[in-house]
């Protein structure tokens, strides 16, 4: 009896690990994400940003995209399938305009095997800038 337990438990927990798995991933991006953001202030949510001001982009697993645009970094937490971000995936945005907006959707790639694995539904993107030296 005792070693049916002890088979249920740890099918229990091979049965969990994926989403413990998941958790973790996205809690680490969420600490990558802060440090990224420290010594910055976070300002007023807009809705688009120029894309021409863009510099680079990072992925924050099951969290956020960072947009860089030189003095200001962009932080956008989609509205939907942030499940699907993963720091190893190529942002692919189709944009009519020269802004990348809240209501745009970017499709991701799979950099090694170059298939699509999920979109996200862009949100708000809140800009973080340092603040002004006192003096």
């Amino acid at each position: 009896m005792r070693i049916i337990a002890t088979l249920a438990l740890g099918a229990a927990l091979l049965a969990s690990a994926p989403a413990i798995a998941k958790q973790d991933r996205a809690t680490a991006a969420e600490a990558k994400l802060t440090k990224a953001l420290a010594g910055r202030v976070a300002g007023k949510p807009v809705n688009c940003i120029t894309l021409s001001n863009i510099r680079s982009s990072t992925i924050y697993d099951k969290t956020a995209i960072l947009y860089d645009a030189g003095g200001k970094l962009y932080v956008n937490r989609p509205r939907s399938g942030a499940s699907s971000l993963d720091s190893d995936s190529i942002l692919v945005t189709k944009t009519i305009g020269s802004q990348l907006c809240s209501i745009d959707m970017v499709r991701l790639i799979d950099r090694t095997a170059r298939f699509p694995t999920g979109f996200v539904s862009l949100g708000e993107f809140v800009p973080y800038s340092k603040p002004p030296k006192e003096g």
